[in-house]
């Protein structure tokens, strides 16, 4: 294929739309302050939770009102368009992630703002969240890439890139100041071309021949996963 038909053929990418996305361990939610928030201070806040704010923006929160507080105004932004992660166990919000830095014009968008409370951390619940929105970014939005960038110290997030198929791209170095602190980015992506290889061993690793009686894989998601190029 030569690069004018190549380039004719490229189509705008669709911006997300809140909407809810049903999974088999999680639900994939719109944020909303007044359904979400308690639960979602119950799982991310308070003294044993405090390293999940290690590298974020904002945060750790001790007291509900300002969280909440915080939670309402990032409720309401477009660009992030945050989610919470509904454990389907309990029934209660334990998490959340965000699409953002949306460029539908481009094709690109980013998964980010990403917090797993002790209920669906290191579960399958955690994993079938990412495939979820990767499943929309790729399949209804039209999105030939999707991003995942950390803070260069955050090991925790970028062993999860590589387990959920994205490719490390780099290192953005003085890339920030956060909390008067730098930031040197790691990116990742995972390209449209790549995704259907991907969404295969997703599916597979979630498939319930793949979980024992008591919901422990029988196999890990690498088993799966083409390597990364």
């Amino acid at each position: 294929m030569d690069e004018t038909k190549a380039d004719l053929e490229l189509r705008r990418a669709l911006p997300p739309a809140p909407r809810r996305f049903q999974g088999r361990f999680v639900a994939v939610e719109p944020l909303a302050c007044e359904r979400h928030g308690a639960a979602l201070f119950a799982s991310l806040c308070g003294p044993a939770n405090a390293d999940l704010w290690a590298y974020t923006a904002d945060g750790p929160y001790v007291d509900r009102d300002s969280f909440l507080a915080a939670l309402d105004r990032k409720a309401a932004s477009p660009d992030p368009l945050l989610y919470a992660l509904v454990d389907q166990a309990s029934g209660k919000a334990a998490g959340q992630a965000a699409l953002m830095r949306i460029d539908a014009a481009n094709g690109a968008i980013e998964i980010g703002s990403i917090m797993f409370g002790a209920p669906i951390a290191r579960a399958a619940a955690a994993t079938e969240a990412i495939y979820l929105l990767a499943k929309h970014v790729f399949d209804e939005l039209g999105y030939r890439r999707l991003e995942w960038k950390c803070n260069e110290r955050n090991a925790a997030s970028k062993r999860a890139a590589v387990r959920f198929g994205f490719t490390f791209e780099g290192v953005f170095r003085q890339h920030m100041i956060v909390k008067g602190r730098n930031r040197d980015t790691a990116w990742f992506s995972m390209l449209d071309g790549e995704w259907p290889q991907r969404r295969a061993a997703f599916e597979a690793w979630l498939a319930p021949e793949n979980f024992d009686a008591e919901g422990r894989q029988n196999a890990p998601l690498g088993r799966f996963m083409p390597p990364s190029d």
